[in-house]
């Protein structure tokens, strides 16, 4: 594997790595009922996993069109692919729950309203 093909892939998994970190900021949020810093997080994990997913996308175009370069298989980058698409599935997950999160808690407060 060549160092370019290391850097990528090692990129990937750095901003999915941080894509993650701000999805689990914004679970904690909603745990809080802060749903403004939830959404700010998600934001930025949207953020991270595209460039993310830029990156693989540059890879996997590089393989292909008249300069085409086929690159040798690479342990690290196929670890690299599983971690962005896991984080993935994770920050789309982790949207529904924030949605639903935020509609109960709107269900609760006014339902308190009505208890006053």
């Amino acid at each position: 594997m060549d160092d370019a093909l290391t850097k990528q892939a090692m990129n990937i998994i750095l901003f999915a790595g941080d894509a993650r970190v701000n999805c689990k900021n914004a679970l904690i949020a909603v745990e809080k009922n802060d749903f403004e810093l939830a959404k700010k997080e998600m934001k930025n994990a949207r953020k991270n996993i595209t460039e993310a997913h830029k990156i693989q996308t540059e890879v996997i175009q590089s393989e292909m069109g008249e300069e085409a370069k086929l690159q040798p298989h690479s342990l690290l980058f196929t670890h690299a692919q599983d971690t962005l698409m896991t984080i993935y599935s994770e920050i789309n997950l982790a949207n529904h729950l924030i949605k639903i999160s935020e509609r109960i808690n709107e269900r609760l407060v006014l339902l308190e309203k009505e208890q006053e």
